[in-house]
């Protein structure tokens, strides 16, 4: 009875699903997500390694980890892995992100990610396919949530333009690291 009602409580998103999230990680990085629904992200990436690069309707797995903490994975064409902590109270990102070879290791293409990965499916499967991929290049950040808004669910309004100029919350996280 006990792992019924464990399992009922993970599955209630209700404070997170429809949530825009942008967050800074500790490297540097810059990123946008957006919970969409139960099953479904977008994001951008604003800067960082494959900074320029957006995703609308990512197939996503995602549960209530505790009071305000949600977690979320998703597996990309790119052969990418990702999984996301966020902790709502205190406004904490934990990502982990699995770069394939191709893309993260020595010499490889990063940029071959960096476009509307909606448009070139077919392109990241096959560089992929190509590889290589192991070994993996692991990327284990912490982030700061510099703005989080509910914008409500499957809105196509959220994400629906490539990354540019950063948003003024982001340079007043610069101006406040300084």
């Amino acid at each position: 009875m006990k792992h019924e009602s464990l399992k009922k409580q993970t599955e209630d998103l209700s404070g997170f699903i429809g949530t825009d999230f942008l967050y800074a990680y500790d490297n540097g990085w810059k990123y946008e997500w957006y919970a969409r629904n139960h099953t479904t992200c977008d994001y951008r990436i604003y800067y960082g390694l494959v900074g320029g690069r957006w995703v609308t309707h990512q197939k996503m797995h995602a549960i209530k980890f505790a009071s305000h903490v949600y977690k979320v994975d998703w597996h990309e064409p790119t052969g990418t892995s990702v999984s996301l902590l966020f902790d709502l109270k205190r406004e904490l990102v934990h990502g982990t992100i699995f770069f394939p070879q191709w893309i993260a290791g020595e010499g490889q293409h990063p940029e071959k990610t960096i476009c509307y990965q909606n448009e070139f499916i077919d392109d990241m499967l096959r560089f992929r396919d190509e590889g290589p991929a192991y070994p993996y290049v692991i990327i284990s950040e912490f982030a700061k949530i510099v703005s989080m808004k509910n914008e409500g669910l499957d809105n196509d309004e959220v994400i629906n333009k490539a990354p540019g100029q950063l948003p003024p919350c982001f340079c007043d996280e610069i101006k406040n690291a300084r």
